[in-house]
């Protein structure tokens, strides 16, 4: 059965109720692989049963996925390797760090260019659609789902353990036009040619761990920042952020109610990206109509209308600004280019009311990975996680992770910083 089969059998059978689930097509980019997905890369919004946006048959999914096993042969595969490197079929991984750190230091291939730094990075050696239940979803305080709770905790225990450590080498982003002779990193062309850019901003937001004082203070700001970066835009909207700061001593509670995200005290140590081909369409389209999990101006579009902005060119764009100079755990991104012809690997992150999609991917050597070495509380690192183009002529997005400077003495500060998510619109 193909996607529009599926598809329509579900309109059909649900033809009585209004309004009707929004179903994105897969709008892959020319020239890319099929995605590594369930259902060939179809929407959960397709399985939608009274309004549950097709939580249950995610939830079914990811039970019959772990039963298949294939993510528990993984971590065996990677237990049970002799001690030091394992080879995969992309090149040498490395269980530990400083393992991968060391052959770094021993090897003649890898050399940073000026400004830039070689370091291990991590990468999923899981080749199969992957599945994360979030810590609001109801299943985990069900007593009549304990069971299930339990298969599902002990298989996101499990995460990390898929993952190995590959080396690569970060690029100086303030040297793209080295690399790229003409193209400024402080442009719109490199956000469309590598999916990645910097920006400056003098913020007048005083304390960024007031959630009330970054939206009134910093989302206008970052608001005006993208249109001014991307002068033929007709709208920007900042949706949510999040702090990161590992060392924060005060309370760290999450209260999406209150438009609070709290601080987070791990960073995102693995290589990903936070949108795909379905959930850019659909992130955008339940903020335009359902105001849903907004913390940022309040939206009231039509079905009708939501579907009119989004004919035309929108893109998503996470911004990164350091509360001070970054020592520790620096945000990394890689450019469009060097995996625009690669597949990118689903994992589902099921809500009680939504099914998000983000993006995974395996190691390549040739992954082209840039930083902002000492980045200042001035520049603001920005990257695409979405763009409606999709002939090829301009980057999709961006992957990204977070990672640890060897190079950085012992007693650097970890890095904190506010992180905004938004869409901005052509």
């Amino acid at each position: 059965m193909n996607q529009f089969e599926v598809t329509d059998n579900n309109l059909a059978a649900d033809v009585e109720r209004a309004p009707s689930p929004y179903v994105p097509p897969l709008q892959r980019t020319a020239g890319q692989p099929e995605p590594i997905a369930a259902h060939g890369g179809l929407s959960y919004m397709a399985f939608d049963r009274d309004g549950d946006a097709g939580t249950a048959v995610a939830l079914a999914d990811a039970i019959a996925e772990i039963a298949a096993g294939e993510s528990q042969r993984v971590i065996d595969m990677i237990d049970k390797a002799p001690p030091g490197p394992i080879k995969t079929k992309w090149g040498l991984g490395f269980r530990d760090y400083d393992e991968c750190v060391k052959y770094i230091r021993q090897s003649n291939s890898l050399k940073a260019p000026p400004g830039g730094l070689a370091l291990p990075l991590p990468y999923t050696v899981h080749e199969r659609p992957s599945y994360s239940v979030v810590p609001s979803n109801a299943l985990w305080r069900d007593p009549a789902r304990a069971d299930i709770a339990a298969i599902l905790r002990k298989n996101e225990q499990g995460n990390r353990r898929r993952d190995l450590f590959f080396p690569q080498v970060m690029r100086d982003a303030r040297r793209i036009g080295e690399y790229y002779p003409g193209l400024s990193p402080n442009s719109a062309e490199c956000m469309d040619k590598l999916g990645l850019s910097l920006a400056h901003l003098e913020s007048k937001c005083t304390n960024f761990y007031d959630s009330a004082e970054v939206e009134r203070v910093f989302y206008p700001e970052i608001e005006k920042l993208l249109l001014d970066f991307f002068p033929d835009a007709t709208d920007a909207l900042v949706y949510n952020h999040d702090i990161f700061d590992k060392d924060y001593k005060g309370d760290r509670t999450e209260d999406q109610d209150a438009k609070n995200p709290g601080v987070n005290a791990n960073y995102a140590n693995l290589v990903h990206n936070d949108l795909n081909d379905n959930s850019g369409r659909v992130r955008c389209r339940e903020l335009l109509t359902k105001n849903l999990r907004n913390f940022g101006r309040t939206q009231h579009y039509t079905e009708e209308e939501a579907d009119a902005k989004m004919s035309r060119r929108f893109m998503s764009i996470n911004l990164a600004k350091p509360m001070e100079t970054i020592e520790q755990y620096p945000f990394v991104l890689c450019a469009w280019p060097s995996f625009a012809d690669q597949p990118y690997i689903n994992n589902y992150r099921i809500y009680d009311d939504r099914v998000g999609e983000t993006t995974r991917f395996t190691y390549r050597p040739n992954h082209e990975w840039y930083w902002f070495p000492q980045q200042k509380p001035t520049e603001v690192s920005m990257l695409k996680c979405y763009d409606s183009v999709t002939d090829g002529s301009v980057s999709r997005w961006s992957f990204h992770t977070a990672c640890v400077d060897p190079t950085a003495p012992a007693n650097a500060r970890c890095r904190r910083n506010v992180v905004v998510r938004s869409f901005v619109f052509f």
